[in-house]
């Protein structure tokens, strides 16, 4: 069984192929962090792309250019302006071909590049892919490692916007119980059940079912699984035969990853819940359960 869509993902034998391509963008999306009981600690990975990163590729900032610098929760839908002037600076524009990675140590895996190619795919563009195994798998295979600075020249982004991409706690609210749609956590088995406490309150939103972004990776290569296992997994909690899903964890990154498979299955009608825990475990006047 293969992808329905499965352009949005590149092997990194091709990327390696095409090192010398100048049309091509690649960009490393790393954001480091840490999750324990205290919670979620985040750093800028730009240290880290400094001293290694694929050869020619860039940083894009989630933290600062790809965050609304107005919001009171982390990582929030930037505005189309701020994101369009993030990726010109970039050296993306219309045609550009856009390769997303990111240097996730575990298998978390895939989610900061997926939030990346997500907000890209809000903002009307479609040629984007993010690198299968990212930073993890290139290394292991030993493929080629640079110091030097991006050589990427500015361009001109236009954004076009596409805000059924995203869904916000109102839908959300009116989405619980609804037959007609599918709220999936991407968090793990444990915060889903309320077994740990990253957020401000313990498990999920009520009616939500669950797809660890962490069981979407392959343990050893971290390059997500075949089509048929990942369709499985879906399946298997209904989230395939809905007119809608809305992917949600605790602040929209590992809920791109989710999404982000859902859109290779060929699921047509998928949304971000952005402020997602972050936000709905912070207002005690909306519904949480455990187990």
């Amino acid at each position: 069984m293969a992808f329905i869509n499965p352009q949005y993902l590149v092997e990194t034998a091709w990327v390696a192929a095409h090192l010398n391509d100048p049309a091509l963008r690649i960009l490393d999306c790393t954001v480091l962090f840490a999750s324990d009981a205290n919670g979620v600690r985040v750093a800028t990975g730009h240290d880290a792309w400094a001293k290694g990163h694929i050869p020619g590729s860039g940083y894009a900032d989630l933290m600062q250019d790809l965050s609304d610098r107005n919001s009171s929760v982390p990582f929030m839908m930037p505005s189309m302006t701020q994101f369009a002037e993030a990726m010109s600076r970039y050296g993306i524009e219309d045609g550009t071909p856009v390769v997303l990675y990111d240097a996730c140590s575990d298998l978390w895996a895939h989610m900061w590049a997926a939030r990346v190619w997500w907000m890209l795919r809000v903002c009307g563009f479609e040629n984007a892919a993010v690198l299968n195994g990212g930073w993890h798998k290139w290394t292991l295979e030993a493929r080629p490692v640079s110091t030097e600075p991006s050589p990427y020249p500015p361009a001109h982004f236009v954004a076009r916007p596409h805000p059924e991409l995203m869904a916000d706690k109102r839908e959300v609210l009116a989405t619980m119980g609804d037959s007609r749609a599918c709220l999936l956590n991407a968090l793990t088995t444990e915060d889903h059940a309320g077994t740990v406490v990253r957020y401000k309150r313990a498990g999920h939103i009520p009616s939500s079912v669950n797809v660890p972004t962490v069981a979407l990776i392959n343990p050893v290569t971290h390059a997500y699984l075949p089509a048929a296992q990942l369709r499985a997994q879906f399946e298997a909690v209904g989230a395939l035969s809905r007119e809608r899903v809305i992917t949600y964890c605790g602040g929209g990154i590992a809920a791109s990853s989710d999404a982000f498979v859902l859109t290779l299955l060929g699921v047509p009608n998928v949304a971000v819940y952005d402020g997602s825990l972050s936000e709905w475990a912070a207002d005690p006047a909306l519904p949480m359960e455990t187990a």
